[in-house]
């Protein structure tokens, strides 16, 4: 069986918390759901931090020192506040 991408593991990790919030499920089959999203949602994980290695490995500059580049998320900072670049 071929490896899932991190995108089908997150898309299968989403159906099974809907499937369990639903409520509708017997308890071992709620119960045999769960494990398995554990595992997707583990498995997701390591690849995050796999790629955030590798992602690590290629902003080193020349000389080796690491940076780090922040991430922008949205226009809004951490507490909610619009910046004011415009």
């Amino acid at each position: 069986m071929a490896k899932k991408t991190f995108e089908q593991s997150m898309e299968d990790l989403e159906k099974i918390v809907k499937e369990l919030e639903g409520g509708d499920l017997p308890l071992e089959k709620a119960l045999k759901r769960f494990e398995q999203g554990m595992a997707l949602s583990k498995q997701c994980s390591q690849m995050l931090d796999q790629t955030e290695r590798k992602v690590s490995q290629l902003i080193k500059d020349s000389e080796g020192h690491s940076y780090e580049i922040p991430f922008e998320h949205s226009s809004a900072d951490a507490d909610g506040t619009e910046s004011a670049e415009e």
